[in-house]
């Protein structure tokens, strides 16, 4: 269309910034804000929520946050797509935070929101509030929970341990348990390793869906952390049988002007394989000397912890981080996607990365955001910025100390 000399409408430049929220493309995403800039279209409220939402999707907070603050009138759209998008990164409390001013200023909550209010409840762990908003969606708002809302309840109960209270709100809902309910509570049993209810779960997303394969690996990593590998290896037999297929792990990331694919294994189809081998090779070493520990439960087959350790270092993910450390420069964010949710050992080894090499890593999996970033005094900052802007602008104080608050608020 630009070749042709046909200049892009308000259609296409809306559609061209939602294929960048689906792929996460920040770097495209950024270039059709210009244009709708440039064409004087910034000022349309259904721009604005796009807008935020592809910032969201791309995992730059800030840059969201900076135009929902821009906008004076904003509707119920732009303030879900804010709630939800802090719930989405784990930022809870900034989640319900937005949430409240949204009420203050008379805007009327809507299903959507509820999903974000609930959603942050989860990850931030707050059981009783969580409770507290599910039972005013209908005395204070009249919004009738929906499947959606139920799984979000079903997360948040069994993030929190209380697996078996998770079980019986899916016994005492009023409506039919979808997929992603029993998927919730399936994960739950994974994260506390609750088998009992974990078969429960599966065979109930068996009977959803046969064809998907997601349940057959959350119950093998289930048995794998048992040392139940004689029972991994009768699932996989099913899955065999069924002709149900994994999904392979994949993760992506934007650098050079370019999207960069990683599959797990040693990526010898990399034009780059050598130089990001030699990073993790020397990552690996690294973080050893820091007292990681591979995490072999995270491994789906029975063989000796050198061939696990082995496996978990060439996760798809930490492939895309060695390569973003490699060309990402310093004091830009390294912005990984995958397509299905991050391990647990990924999650921790990717954590001491962005320590040791004090680099903001942001991953982004099937389910949410995980920011991973390295901050030195970061309490005795805060402390500091406290006290500057109480003193900012007082003539009590002389302008020396006016001049360095003014820096550490800069900080």
């Amino acid at each position: 269309m630009q070749r042709s000399g046909v200049r892009a409408n308000f259609p296409s430049l809306i559609s061209v910034l939602t294929v960048c929220s689906c792929l996460a493309s920040l770097e495209q995403g950024r270039q059709i804000h210009a244009e709708l800039v440039k064409s004087e279209f910034i000022s349309d409220v259904f721009v604005a929520s796009a807008l935020i939402t592809m910032y969201v999707k791309c995992g730059d907070l800030v840059k969201a946050k900076r135009d929902f603050d821009r906008f004076f009138r904003k509707d119920v759209v732009m303030w879900n797509s804010m709630v939800v998008g802090y719930a989405q990164h784990g930022l809870g409390d900034e989640a319900l935070v937005v949430f409240h001013e949204m009420c203050s200023t008379g805007m009327v909550p809507d299903d959507v929101t509820f999903v974000g209010v609930l959603s942050a409840c989860s990850y931030t762990g707050r059981v009783e509030d969580g409770m507290e908003f599910f039972r005013m969606m209908r005395s204070r708002y009249s919004v009738d929970p929906t499947a959606e809302h139920y799984s979000c309840m079903v997360d948040m109960l069994g993030r929190a341990g209380r697996v078996q209270e998770a079980m019986d709100l899916i016994k005492k809902m009023p409506i039919e348990a979808d997929a992603v309910i029993w998927g919730a509570l399936l994960g739950a049993c994974r994260l506390h390793k609750n088998t009992d209810l974990a078969e429960i779960a599966a065979k109930k997303l068996l009977k959803l869906e046969p064809t998907n394969a997601g349940p057959y690996i959350l119950l093998s990593s289930i048995y794998a952390s048992k040392g139940r590998y004689e029972d991994v290896a009768e699932l996989r037999e099913v899955m065999r049988e069924r002709k149900v297929r994994k999904s392979p792990g994949c993760s992506w990331i934007e650098a050079e002007k370019k999207v960069h694919m990683f599959t797990g294994g040693d990526c010898v189809e990399h034009s780059e394989h050598k130089i990001i081998m030699g990073m993790l090779e020397r990552l690996g070493s690294i973080l050893m000397e820091a007292g990681y520990c591979p995490d072999g439960s995270f491994v789906l087959h029975d063989v000796d912890d050198e061939q696990k350790a082995h496996n978990l270092g060439y996760h798809s993910e930490k492939l895309a981080v060695a390569f973003g450390l490699l060309k990402v420069p310093k004091g830009m964010p390294i912005r990984v996607m995958k397509n299905l949710w991050v391990c647990g050992d990924c999650h921790s080894a990717i954590k001491l990365i962005a320590k040791i090499t004090e680099r903001e890593i942001i991953l982004r999996d099937a389910n949410r955001f995980h920011h991973f970033k390295w901050l030195v005094f970061m309490p005795g900052l805060l402390v500091m910025r406290n006290l500057a802007s109480q003193v900012q602008h007082s003539s009590k104080y002389p302008i020396l100390v006016q001049v360095v608050t003014t820096i550490l608020l800069v900080l």
